[in-house]
């Protein structure tokens, strides 16, 4: 019996992601921080679509914590065929203004779980006759943004990685997919502690975890590289390659500072 192991999947982006795959049959396996809204999302999805779900409360941020969930998954015996790795957030202003503490926590939930639980459970997804993964990267990955400037070069780095390993795995059962969304509709902007101006330019353009969820699960089960959530965020990703680079970052700098 195989599951769908999904980070970050007590809300928002990755508990809609969550709900696309338990539509479709596929049991699930949700790692995040919250005990409470973890067994909240696994029993709601058990019964609603009559699929397995098991969860782990785990700070993703705390030392070996990608291991840990191997181990987890180890101990129970859990195989799984898809591992979504959708965990991440971001934090604003400027850099001197965070601690190191506060931006290695960060880059370790962004960048190095990911890596980690790729690493380990890539030779249990290679034995699997279909097996995906699916990153959750960023609309930021796409351009330098300064006052969201370490996030967005995390979400750059998964997407890097998860492209060159698309390539990589093409001859083999693993397809490797990063989705980018753009704003959306989830506490992104609460945790970040973005200013008004932040604000009021995500909630023009706002999608909802559903809608994100649902590009995402149809482009990785389409094998696709990469995919960029909405027309508008699409465009963005253009102009950011079109545009001169520093007028980019000024434009952007204007919304973030």
């Amino acid at each position: 019996m195989a599951y769908a192991l999904i980070t970050g999947a007590s809300k928002g982006i990755g508990k809609a992601i969550a709900e696309e795959l338990a539509a479709r049959k596929i049991d699930l396996l949700l790692v995040a921080r919250s005990q409470d809204l973890l067994q909240q999302a696994a029993d709601e999805l058990a019964k609603k679509y009559a699929v397995k779900t098991a969860f782990l409360a785990i700070d993703l941020a705390e030392a070996n914590a990608g291991q840990k969930v191997f181990d987890w998954c180890s101990a129970q015996n859990f195989n799984i065929n898809i591992l979504v790795n959708n965990a991440g957030y971001g934090l604003s202003g400027s850099f001197g203004k965070q601690t190191l503490t506060n931006n290695l926590d960060m880059l370790q939930v962004n960048m190095l779980v990911p890596v980690t639980l790729t690493q380990l459970f890539l030779p249990q997804l290679l034995a699997q006759p279909q097996a995906y993964i699916l990153n959750t990267a960023s609309s930021a990955a796409y351009q330098a943004v300064p006052g969201l400037g370490l996030y967005a070069a995390s979400k750059a780095f998964l997407l890097s990685f998860s492209r060159a390993l698309h390539q990589e795995l093409r001859n083999t059962s693993v397809s490797v997919t990063a989705v980018s969304p753009g704003a959306t509709d989830t506490d992104f902007v609460v945790r970040a502690q973005v200013g008004p101006k932040a604000l009021k330019a995500a909630s023009q353009v706002n999608m909802s975890p559903q809608a994100v969820a649902k590009i995402a699960v149809k482009a990785m089960l389409r094998k696709k590289p990469e995919v960029i959530t909405g027309a508008i965020n699409k465009a963005t990703a253009f102009l950011t390659w079109l545009l001169p680079k520093g007028l980019v970052e000024k434009t952007a700098m204007k919304i973030y500072q």
